[in-house]
C-alpha cells in the first residue's frame, strides 16, 4: 500500500469516526491555538489534520490528495513524500497559532494545509501541465491555477468571512514549494530548465 493511499485511509477512518461515532474526537484532536500554546498540546497540529467538518470537506481533500499525491509520491519517493505531508501539517498550522493564540473560541480542523502542499509541489514540478477543474472544465496551466488560487485565498483571507482556514491554505501552498527547494536536490534546476533559463 502506498503512502498516499495509507494517508487517505487514515483520514477517512478518523474523520468518519469523529463525524458519526464519537464526536468527542473533534474536541480532543482539533487545533485550538489558545489551548495548544497554554497547555502545550502540540500534538493538535497533527491530529487536527486528520479530522474533517463534513463528508464533503473530507471528499474534496481526499480527492485532491489522491490525484496529486500518487504522482508526487512517485516523483519524490515515499520518504520525502511522507516528510512533505507531515511537515506541511506543522507549517500550515503556524498562521492559526499566531493569529488566534489569544482567542479561546477559535478551532480549526482539516488536511487542507498538507493537501495544498502536495498540490503546489506538483505545480512546482509540472508547471506547464494542464489542470481541469470540475466546476470549470477548461484545461488551464498548473502555474496559472496556482497563482489564481493564491490570489483568491489571500483575498478571502483578508475578508475574513466564513469558516475556511485560508491562512492554512496559503501556508501549505508556500511550504509545498519551499520543501522542494530546501530539501529535494535539483528542484530549482528542474524548474529553470522547464522555462529555458538554463
Amino acid at each position: 500500500m502506498t503512502v498516499t493511499i495509507t494517508l487517505i485511509a487514515v483520514n477517512v477512518i478518523i474523520s468518519l469516526a469523529a463525524l458519526y461515532l464519537s464526536p468527542r474526537l473533534f474536541e480532543l484532536g482539533m487545533l485550538r491555538p489558545y489551548r495548544t500554546i497554554r497547555k502545550q498540546t502540540w500534538y493538535e497540529v497533527i491530529t487536527s489534520g486528520f479530522l474533517h467538518a463534513s463528508l464533503s470537506h473530507l471528499l474534496v481533500n481526499m480527492f485532491v490528495l489522491f490525484f496529486f499525491g500518487v504522482v508526487m509520491e512517485q516523483v519524490l519517493g515515499p520518504v520525502y513524500f511522507t516528510a512533505l505531508y507531515f511537515s506541511a501539517l506543522l507549517f500550515s498550522s503556524i498562521p492559526s497559532l499566531i493569529t488566534h493564540k489569544d482567542n479561546p473560541d477559535y478551532a480549526t480542523i482539516g488536511a487542507s494545509g498538507a493537501v495544498e502542499s502536495v498540490l503546489f509541489s506538483y505545480i512546482f514540478i509540472f508547471p506547464t501541465e494542464k489542470l481541469i477543474l470540475i466546476l470549470l472544465p477548461i484545461p488551464i496551466p498548473a502555474w496559472f491555477f496556482g497563482i489564481a488560487f493564491l490570489a483568491y485565498s489571500i483575498f478571502e483571507g483578508k475578508r475574513g468571512v466564513g469558516n475556511v482556514n485560508h491562512g492554512a491554505h496559503i501556508a501549505g501552498a508556500v511550504w509545498g514549494i519551499l520543501f522542494l527547494i530546501l530539501f529535494v536536490p535539483n528542484s530549482v534546476d528542474h524548474i529553470l530548465t522547464i522555462f529555458g533559463l538554463i
